[in-house]
């Protein structure tokens, strides 16, 4: 158990807790001010998850500690990131089910074509369109998280005239338009790997 296997476990077991709180603190919290604590608690360790999420793959290249364990189990972790957080994003009306569907698909999709990849020692790796669609969906998670936690009110708020959930709701669009092409590169790139499979 090396230091950047840790800190992929670790995320695990942060992304379960901010799941607890997060569905929960409504409840637990029967006032407004300790359910916006608990908020922010969650908030944050959703964000030190997402530190981690940069810090074991940085440590292990520079360490030299790259591992099959870790080849397996991160990029799980990464997919329990992003279902927790839009299952919780979606329970708060902060995102719509279908945007969920489509990014949480993708994501497991993707990984599915790297594992067959990997048994033909194809690797993989992620190109400008997946960069941009990880850029996107991490500054979509923060910012319906700042509105979680009560910074503002996405759902009814104007500015200029313009509702916050109008634009909100053409970013959503937007995003889930490149993650599906993001998604959809990989398999043109890489048809020949489950064409060939299916013979």
């Amino acid at each position: 158990m090396n230091f950047p296997n840790a800190l992929t476990l670790a995320r695990i077991f942060l992304i379960f807790v901010f799941i607890i709180l997060a569905a929960n603190a409504d409840g637990i919290a029967k006032n407004f001010n300790s359910a916006q604590i608990l908020r922010i608690i969650a908030y944050a360790i959703a964000l030190v998850a997402a530190f981690t999420d940069l810090a074991d793959g940085y440590f292990a290249r520079k360490w030299n500690q790259v591992t099959d364990f870790g080849k397996l189990m991160d990029p799980l972790a990464d997919k329990i990131f992003i279902s927790g957080i839009m299952l919780m994003m979606v329970q708060y009306k902060l995102l719509p089910a279908w945007v969920a569907v489509v990014i949480i698909s993708r994501e497991f999709l993707v990984t599915g074509l790297r594992m067959l990849a990997a048994q033909k020692q194809t690797v993989i790796a992620a190109d400008i369109w997946g960069k941009i669609k990880t850029v996107l969906q991490m500054l979509m998670m923060g910012v319906g998280g700042l509105a979680w936690v009560g910074l503002f009110d996405i759902h009814g708020t104007t500015v200029g005239g313009i509702s916050i959930w109008t634009t909100w709701t053409i970013c959503l669009y937007f995003i889930s338009a490149v993650t599906v092409w993001s998604g959809l590169g990989y398999f043109f790139k890489y048809k020949k790997l489950y064409i060939n499979s299916m013979r």
